[in-house]
């Protein structure tokens, strides 16, 4: 993807590949998508960025059905929680990953990054989840339930990457989360290095582990 973005920006704007990787990271570190700095500095269409970035993504060749997330999500007792998804991307993408993993099914819903409408609204902006509120019928903060994750695919890319574009940007999606009073799990996945400072009250290394700290959601503990 990272990849993909830089040849966007060095294609449209005329950069050169080093620019191209600096203008990327600076628009994704103070908007926090690096698309919406193309479309407020640059007038580029969203949605033409979408279909030759997050679209053309391979994701086939990468993603495949996972039988283990299928069976914790089926595990969740649906009757006390509602299972909704909360994301930056366009909701092709977002649509995209949850078939391929073979848990589409297992959501009622979908807040995601409208790039039809300017200006973007996204995480970890505050408006962001409240939006995610409205649209999955939740009135109190205190009855949200968050997971950011930070995977060891996307350290490993940044590992080897020059810029930083791609370090952990659910640090501080939880950390907003936590602050509006949304009960918060960071996922930071066996093998990344642990942030400093944990961005919420629980860190896991496992999804498996909700099944111990959201016990009460759960028909089983195993």
């Amino acid at each position: 993807m990272a990849k993909l973005i830089d040849d966007y920006f060095a294609k449209h704007l005329g950069l050169s590949k080093k620019d191209a990787t600096r203008l990327h990271e600076e628009y994704y570190k103070n908007y926090g998508l690096a698309i919406e700095g193309l479309v407020r500095f640059h007038k580029i269409d969203p949605l033409d960025y979408n279909a030759k970035v997050d679209d053309a993504l391979p994701l086939e060749d990468v993603i495949k059905p996972n039988p283990q997330l299928r069976k914790m999500l089926e595990d969740i007792d649906k009757s006390k929680v509602k299972l909704w998804l909360l994301t930056n991307a366009y909701v092709n993408h977002a649509r995209r990953v949850v078939r391929l993993l073979g848990i589409e099914d297992l959501f009622e819903g979908l807040t995601y990054c409208n790039y039809s409408e300017v200006p973007f609204l996204c995480k970890p902006h505050p408006d962001m989840y409240a939006k995610a509120m409205r649209e999955a019928g939740v009135e109190r903060p205190e009855d949200c339930y968050f997971v950011g994750t930070y995977l060891k695919l996307a350290h490993l890319l940044s590992s080897v990457n020059e810029s930083s574009h791609l370090a952990d940007d659910s640090f501080g999606n939880c950390v907003a989360s936590q602050k509006l009073g949304w009960t918060t799990a960071h996922l930071v996945e066996e093998g990344v290095p642990e942030p400093a400072t944990k961005a919420s009250k629980y860190q896991i290394k496992t999804l498996e582990e909700l099944r111990n700290i959201y016990s009460q959601f759960f028909k089983s503990s195993t």
